[in-house]
């Protein structure tokens, strides 16, 4: 049997840089010694309340009736298949691979990406700054995140700094080849856009790749089954499908022939990268995506829609600021809107300065005073919720 390729360059003990990439903000309660410290953060991401929440998640198409079609949380296991099988392949750190696969999502907030560029909008008004979910990832798992210790108290998951690296450089939107992880091993805090840098490890570029492998089959099937390809997109499909020679164009095919590619044609000197071929392929592809599927008139009302949606719950929150300490607001509109209003005091509890019984994680709010920190909360509590709880808190605001 061969050596793996990437063997002499994977992430693993004894290897450069492994001490700095597996580095901890802080040691938390450790049982057993069964796992290494990549499995422990990817069972940390797997416990979450954020990877639960993914489920309820827009990935493409909302309000979907039904059951078969793609969820967020759907979505973040294709790309944990595709980037382990790659990883495995190559002679990566597969426990790595698979816990920035896991996690690299968990800063999306509800309606997808068209809630991620709202959010982007309602920021950039209120606070001055931008949003965007890989951002909001990293933010998540280092700020709002908690994990329950033996003794029933709530720590921060104190995630390994490759694996948080993952998180805050997967941005995948960009069409790029030959991936290469960068050097220097900065501040996390110094990315200041999608895609600023790329990740530190081979394992961050796998993830990446495979982010957008995961989609564009599955997107697909998705839009076909909903009858929104029509006449024209599904020859254009069987158009490419006859001059790529491809079976199919769909969530199996696609996979099967860019896992094969990538594993055949990445090097440590190439990076993780495409065939000539195959990068054309993925290109005509997304482009044929986004002709008949992500610019699909049919989209509109759900655009509009979810700017209403957001927007107004957005301003409800950030409107309920007085200045004063924070912890129940008003009862009376608690009474009246336990979803929105209720569920925003139950949410910054833990993270206010007041001590709250169980919990030993940073206290990032302070005492909500600072409206700057307000409406960062306001922002986290968004960001977090599902598409079917925005939604509930929004009836709320309509209903007399």
């Amino acid at each position: 049997m061969n050596t793996p390729k990437f063997s002499g360059v994977a992430t693993v003990p004894g290897t450069e840089r492994y001490d700095a990439l597996t580095e901890r903000e802080q040691t938390l309660y450790e049982r057993d010694s069964l796992r290494d410290c990549f499995y422990r953060d990817y069972t940390r991401i797997l416990h979450s309340s954020a990877f639960r929440r993914l489920k309820h998640k827009t990935q493409v198409f909302p309000h979907v009736e039904n059951d078969h079609i793609c969820t967020r949380m759907e979505h973040v296991l294709h790309v944990e298949s595709v980037s382990t099988t790659i990883a495995e392949r190559l002679g990566l750190n597969v426990h790595l691979t698979r816990a920035i696969a896991l996690g690299h999502d968990l800063g999306h907030p509800p309606f997808g990406h068209r809630g991620e560029q709202i959010l982007d909008r309602l920021t950039r008004e209120t606070l001055g700054v931008g949003f965007w979910h890989e951002r909001n990832g990293l933010h998540f798992v280092d700020d709002i995140e908690l994990l329950e210790d033996p003794y029933r108290i709530e720590h921060n998951l104190a995630l390994t700094y490759a694996v948080r690296d993952g998180i805050i450089s997967h941005c995948g939107e960009v069409d790029e080849n030959g991936l290469h992880p960068r050097e220097a091993l900065c501040d996390l805090s110094t990315f200041d856009r999608p895609g600023a840098m790329q990740s530190a490890t081979f394992e961050g570029c796998v993830v990446k790749m495979a982010d957008k492998i995961a989609y564009i089959g599955r997107d697909i099937e998705d839009a076909d089954a909903l009858g929104m390809l029509g006449g024209e997109g599904r020859q254009a499909l069987g158009d490419l499908q006859r001059e790529f020679r491809i079976d199919a164009l769909n969530t199996t095919g696609i996979m099967h022939e860019m896992i094969c590619d990538i594993c055949e044609t990445s090097t440590p000197e190439a990076g993780i990268c495409l065939s000539p071929r195959a990068a054309e392929l993925m290109k005509r592809t997304k482009e044929l995506n986004y002709r008949y599927i992500y610019r699909n008139p049919r989209f509109e009302p759900f655009l509009r829609y979810s700017d209403l949606v957001l927007t107004e719950v957005f301003h409800a929150l950030a409107d309920a600021y007085t200045g004063e300490a924070y912890l129940a607001a008003d009862p009376e509109r608690v009474e009246r809107m336990p979803t929105l209003f209720g569920g925003f005091a139950k949410f910054v509890r833990p993270y206010l300065d007041r001590q709250a019984e169980g919990y030993a994680n940073r206290k990032i709010y302070g005492d909500l005073t600072d409206r700057r920190r307000y409406l960062g909360a306001v922002t986290d509590y968004i960001s977090g919720m599902t598409d079917a709880y925005l939604i509930r808190a929004y009836g709320e605001l309509v209903s007399f």
